[in-house]
């Protein structure tokens, strides 16, 4: 990894250069990079901790002084209880996994001796654009070295002397390697950002990690591919028959774990017959945790009925449309009933409520509600039914959909990818968290013996075998 002042196109073509050689490194070369690295990382925590303390004082003030936002400030503290420990598993985890490279998944006899076979290979050159996240150098230099790819940084102003601190070590680690020095390189200028995204000719893929304005800002201004997402809108949808303690583990957990994270869950979906059996419990558990409740008319009704008057005062506020649109990276979670219009149409009728109450209704309610309000990042059920959570999970249009879990589970590390460049919310590519599988491409491959396609078709041609062979 270098430090790099160099012009944005002699950087693009110096990393392009580097691909081509770390692409056919062996695996023993690549996983002894992440040796390297892990080792001088390791080595050098207090050097680092302390440039990143620096970043941390300087990023505070300016959060006083309204000029950056708290869910930024929060992301960048390398301090957090776990986080360098994670940063540093993460390195040694990515070395353990399977080379993704040269993994052939479709073999095909065209004729005989011409055989025809798909193979993973390196996307190329990756460009990285993230905001106040520290480990991000290490988590990419990891899957990228592992993943044959060459990759350009470029970190927000707000952390340059924790970037600066951990590039500078790695560098120094990869020139005792076979990793080629130029395939990971640290963009230290904001002016080279926009000559970068339009470099298509050099750069295969764009990953923007940090606010929903930066990553816009990438896909609105480069021809390149962009992965990622803009928004971390994730819905927890709390049905009748769900456990009561389970769901409060859960709810504080994907509320309060890490509220600035984009997998934090922003909404909370309430079957109308929870009202006064579910719901007073997790909103009383979640006030102790700080978490302020924005509800709707029928879920703030039931709450003002069943909660004391200090939690009624400081925890419960009435929502507004706006807050179910709304990713609100803090200790604020937004409650919507759903089924209460069938409730409503029953309870005038003079039937009993929880009778007449239909699952099926609120389900498809939860869900288009899902589809039409959140972010396609990650939504969760919790349920007792497994015919409901099979719909659910079914019929949630995101990358990644839990029963009775965590949104925050939505992670590479936690998946077992080692770790991850982010989490993608296209439709193509890769989608959910994207580890070393989403940063590899294919090639065809067709091993011949003078063939040529024109002995093929016709009168008197010859014949396509196309028979599917097995993948060793």
């Amino acid at each position: 990894m270098s430090l790099t002042n160099a012009s944005p196109i002699e950087c693009a073509k110096a990393a392009r250069a580097a691909s081509r050689r770390l692409a056919i490194l062996s695996t023993q070369q690549r996983n002894d990079g992440l040796t390297a690295i892990h080792h001088a990382l390791a080595e050098a925590k207090d050097s680092i901790l302390a440039a990143n303390k620096s970043d941390v004082v300087s990023a505070t003030e300016a959060s006083q002084r309204g000029e950056l936002s708290q869910s930024v400030l929060k992301r960048l503290d390398l301090n957090r209880p776990g986080k360098w420990d994670d940063m540093l598993q993460g390195v040694l985890d990515v070395r353990a996994l399977e080379d993704p490279i040269g993994k052939i998944d479709y073999r095909m006899e065209l004729d005989d001796d011409l055989i025809c076979q798909r193979k993973s290979c390196p996307i190329g050159v990756l460009l990285i654009i993230f905001e106040a996240r520290p480990e991000v150098v290490a988590n990419i230099a990891s899957l990228a070295l592992k993943s044959g790819n060459a990759a350009i940084l470029k970190g927000g102003s707000e952390t340059t002397a924790s970037f600066q601190a951990i590039s500078t070590v790695i560098a120094k680690a990869l020139t005792t390697t076979a990793v080629p020095n130029d395939a990971l390189q640290l963009v230290t200028t904001r002016e080279a950002v926009q000559p970068l995204l339009q470099l298509d000719k050099y750069i295969d893929l764009v990953i923007p990690r940090g606010s929903n304005a930066l990553v816009r800002h990438c896909q609105t201004q480069t021809t390149i591919p962009v992965l990622g997402h803009a928004d971390g809108l994730c819905s927890i949808y709390l049905c009748a028959d769900a456990d009561a303690e389970m769901a409060a583990r859960v709810l504080v957990d994907a509320k309060t774990g890490y509220p600035a994270a984009c997998n934090a869950v922003e909404t909370l979906l309430v079957d109308a017959t929870a009202l006064s059996t579910l719901l007073p419990a997790v909103a009383t558990t979640l006030s102790k945790h700080g978490v302020q409740l924005r509800c709707d008319a029928a879920s703030h009704a039931a709450l003002s009925r069943a909660l004391s008057d200090d939690i009624r005062g400081s925890a419960i506020k009435t929502a507004t449309p706006e807050d179910f649109d709304t990713e609100f990276l803090d200790l604020v979670l937004a409650i919507k009933t759903v089924g209460i219009d069938n409730a409503r149409s029953c309870t005038s009728n003079g039937d009993n409520n929880a009778a007449a109450f239909s699952p099926d209704a609120a389900l498809d309610e939860a869900i288009a509600h899902i589809n039409t309000h959140g972010s396609h990042h990650t939504d969760a059920i919790l349920t007792a039914s497994a015919t409901r959570a099979d719909a659910f999970l079914a019929g949630v249009d995101s990358a990644c959909v839990f029963w009775n879990t965590s949104t925050r589970m939505a992670d590479g590390q936690r998946f077992g990818f080692g770790t991850e460049v982010g989490i993608s919310t296209n439709k193509i590519h890769a989608r959910g968290p994207v580890g070393l599988e989403g940063l590899t491409i294919y090639k065809y491959e067709i091993r011949g013996k003078g063939q040529v396609a024109e002995e093929y078709g016709g009168k008197g041609g010859r014949v396509w075998k196309h028979r599917r062979l097995a993948v060793d």
